[in-house]
């Protein structure tokens, strides 16, 4: 829609305002064709900003996923512990291997 494109800044989600917005660009002799146009535009726009605030509460969940998975992983990494000799279990074979080769 041609009016609603070139002057999308002057129309808003209330009916009677784009009315007069209408009046103000356009010359629509039947009161029922503008009050056609004039409702396209209001459901338009409403559908738009909700579309938009859904976008917006849907990155905002991502966002906040993220932020936790980030935080998860960052607290079990400082977790993860390095096994040492003592945590292996020991077996007779593993008691005969001496812990320091080096001499």
């Amino acid at each position: 829609m041609e009016v609603l494109e070139n002057n999308k800044a002057d129309f808003g989600i209330n009916f009677d305002e784009n009315k007069k917005t209408l009046d103000g660009i356009t010359i629509i002799r039947s009161k029922s064709l503008k009050n056609k146009i004039a409702g396209y535009i209001t459901r338009f726009l409403k559908h738009e900003v909700l579309d938009k605030k859904k976008q917006d509460e849907k990155l905002a969940k991502q966002t906040k996923l993220d932020e936790e998975t980030s935080e998860n992983l960052d607290s079990n990494a400082s977790e993860v512990k390095t096994p040492t000799s003592s945590d292996v279990p020991q077996t007779k074979k593993t008691q005969e291997i001496p812990e320091n080769t080096s001499e």
